[in-house]
């Protein structure tokens, strides 16, 4: 028989929708915000040549530039004040989770419940402006060394750069918490969401561009939009599968009374470390490239030493290898994507707490002990579940990737964009179901309470 929850998501429907005022409220609070960044990142940050910026972009647009221009909505190649966009919050986000996950202060704020992880938030904060601060350094020095990009380098751009990119990123991580609070939640998920879409309509018109030049065949074009499809299919249908293990809890007494068992469930993601793995992967392997990249496009003297022409072609070959869809690059990535899948997913879901968890609360598998041998079986679980997830996400990121490089197509939304807008997609259609049947909740509670009023 299903719950009054279950009925109650069945009779969702837009009528339910158009009287939840608060969740209204909600949606246009989102808007605007999202309206404000994106008007954000069209505002260049001052001192910068931006055709000469642009020019410059272009020749290395394939690195780590390529994938943080990607997740901007454009900001990173219009040099605009959202550059560095959540990326700065996102990495001190994980690594204040991963320094929670080993003994010491941090495990301890973990374990103290909603005070704690207020403290880690702070902590998160302050980490954020920490690696703001570096990325925006290293960009301006990065600039000032660039002849013909910056106007007027010196000290006074450093700084003017250091100080507008770093409030950049503080006001998006607060524009990211005030979405999750006043508006429909995932707020800083939404922010990248809503960079990657944006750009999505132009790299559309590229491709049909290039179809209608001769550049690339319509069957190609064909092909894409379907495995695109099928890819979204399977992360819908893998995204919202669970491994239900059941978990049992014995009779108890509360003072004269007798409670009976009850029967619950611990659900089991088959992707739970999400899009971390990709990210990861990618940052990775873009990096060597990036660096490699530059350090070739410099041009030797015709007296320099062996070694450095040797070094250099060296550098230039390694570039080639690391290119997008060149088999070294396909390899390592679909590796790195399988290592970090099954590191992270230590990390986020400790299966001695969970198990030492139900014990304390008197819950149990049944036919499993208590204890270490529920905690042997959890990880058992948790292992296969990791390894189905990681094979998943091979398969999503690398044959997209695969058949844009094979028809030498320039296409913007790859296997890991499209897994963050369609994981997104389905965070935020949840939690709006969730508002939802909260209003239809607080609607029948003042129906009974006025019921009840007239007897």
């Amino acid at each position: 028989m299903a719950s009054a929850a279950e009925q109650l998501a069945r009779n969702l429907n837009f009528s339910s929708f158009a009287k939840a005022k608060d969740l209204h409220a909600r949606i246009l609070f989102t808007v605007f915000a999202l309206v404000c960044y994106r008007l954000g990142t069209f505002i260049p940050i001052p001192g910068i040549d931006i055709v000469a910026f642009a020019r410059a972009f272009s020749q290395a647009q394939q690195g780590i530039l390529g994938m943080a221009n990607m997740f901007s909505g454009g900001a990173v190649e219009r040099l605009a004040i959202f550059a560095l966009n959540v990326m700065p919050y996102i990495s001190a986000s994980i690594i204040i989770q991963l320094l929670s996950s080993f003994p010491g202060r941090f495990e301890q704020l973990k374990k103290e419940g909603e005070a704690g992880r207020a403290q880690l938030n702070q902590y998160t904060r302050y980490l954020t402006v920490v690696l703001a601060i570096a990325q925006s350094l290293t960009i301006a020095n990065g600039l000032a060394g660039s002849p013909g990009i910056v106007l007027d380098p010196g000290p006074l751009f450093i700084a003017s750069t250091v100080i507008t990119l770093t409030g950049g990123t503080l006001l998006l991580m607060w524009i990211g918490e005030q979405i999750t609070s006043r508006g429909i939640g995932n707020g800083v998920s939404l922010i990248i969401f809503a960079g990657i879409v944006a750009e999505v309509p132009k790299a559309i018109f590229r491709t049909l561009t290039l179809a209608r030049e001769g550049s690339v065949s319509g069957f190609a074009i064909l092909v894409l939009v379907l495995v695109l499809a099928l890819a979204i299919v399977l992360i819908v249908f893998v995204e919202r599968s669970q491994r239900r293990i059941v978990v049992q809890y014995p009779k108890r007494q509360i003072g004269n009374k007798m409670s009976m068992g009850e029967q619950s469930f611990l659900p089991l993601k088959i992707n739970t470390s999400g899009v971390i793995p990709p990210i990861f992967a990618s940052s990775l392997l873009l990096l060597p490239a990036t660096a490699a990249g530059f350090l070739a496009s410099g041009q030797l003297p015709d007296n320099a030493p062996d070694w450095r022409v040797i070094l250099q072609e060296g550098v230039r070959a390694t570039a080639a290898l690391l290119g997008h869809g060149k088999p070294l690059f396909i390899s390592l990535f679909g590796a790195l994507i399988v290592f970090f899948c099954f590191f992270y997913t230590s990390i986020v879901f400790n299966t001695e707490e969970t198990a030492d968890n139900l014990r304390k609360h008197g819950g149990f598998l049944p036919g499993i002990r208590p204890g270490a041998k529920t905690a042997e079986y959890l990880d058992l679980v948790m292992s296969r579940l990791t390894l189905i997830g990681a094979v998943y996400l091979v398969i999503v990121c690398l044959v997209p990737e695969i058949l844009i490089s094979s028809f030498g197509m320039q296409f913007y939304l790859g296997g890991t964009s499209l897994l963050i807008v369609v994981s997104v997609t389905i965070d935020t259609v949840a939690q709006i179901q969730s508002h939802m049947l909260a209003h239809q909740y607080e609607g029948m509670i003042k129906k009974s309470k006025l019921k009840g009023r007239g007897r």
